[in-house]
């Protein structure tokens, strides 16, 4: 006995039209697949961190961020990347649930994808705090021992509230310290500073002012008698988007 199976034209038609969705479902290759809908972007750029994956987040909105992309979907200039493609000063967009977490740096509840440009990279934060490394690690001796340290960037030109922000912690993170943010006059008057005796007895104030572009000072103080200065300084941007800096004069006393 033969066995006749029969289709009717409808359900020939139902079969077809589920092999044109499978097929056009494909994705192209090298080009990245669609994120699922986010319920909130933040605009930022990378202050640090690309390295290792952990960024440091300068948002756009003066906030300071911290996400960690070894487990997030990244795409770069639209096509699918890898964490590791990504670098600092590069300006990026976190598709996220909208939740933040009342950290410090801040953190996202869920981030969903996050869309890199690598045109218009900038690594300013980058800059400044190759600027207080250098400063830290000469006349070392200023800094021996400090238990407290204070950051004055008020006078800084060409940073972000979020990117000054990024420098002052990152800088203190990479000391062991928690950085405390003020001028001279603001540390003296909150008690830290002996204005009587021109002296911070258990810390060190570095200050930053100016632009890269228009030359900048950096300074650690102490003391009246203690104290460091970088000035004149002038920075030069790579086609990389990072920058070198030279030191005009240097000063103490």
């Amino acid at each position: 006995m033969k066995l006749w199976t029969c289709f009717s034209p409808v359900c020939i038609s139902l079969l077809l039209l589920a092999g044109c969705a499978a097929e056009t479902a494909e994705e192209t290759p090298g080009q990245a697949a669609a994120p699922e809908e986010a319920a909130a972007r933040l605009e930022a750029r990378i202050a640090d961190g690309a390295e290792t994956g952990e960024l440091l987040l300068a948002g756009e909105d003066g906030r300071l961020y911290a996400l960690s992309v070894r487990e997030t979907p990244v795409t770069l200039d639209g096509s699918e990347a890898a964490g590791t493609d990504l670098r600092d000063g590069m300006r990026v967009t976190v598709c996220h649930s909208g939740s933040i977490q009342e950290t410090y740096p801040a953190r996202f509840g869920a981030v969903s994808a996050l869309e890199a440009e690598s045109g218009g990279r900038e690594d300013r934060c980058g800059l400044y705090l190759r600027v207080l490394e250098d400063l830290w690690n000469t006349d070392s001796g200023l800094n021996d021992g400090i238990t407290q340290m204070g950051m004055d960037l008020s006078q800084v030109t060409d940073l972000t509230q979020g990117e000054k922000a990024a420098v002052i912690w990152r800088f203190g993170e990479n000391r062991g310290l928690a950085p405390i943010q003020g001028t001279f006059d603001e540390l003296a008057e909150a008690g830290y500073i002996d204005r009587e005796h021109l002296v911070w007895k258990d810390g060190v104030l570095f200050t930053l002012s100016g632009s890269a572009e228009e030359g900048f000072d950096a300074e650690k103080w102490r003391s009246g008698t203690g104290a460091y200065f970088f000035t004149n300084c002038i920075a030069k941007a790579e086609d990389s988007g990072a920058w070198d800096y030279a030191v005009g004069a240097e000063a103490v006393s």
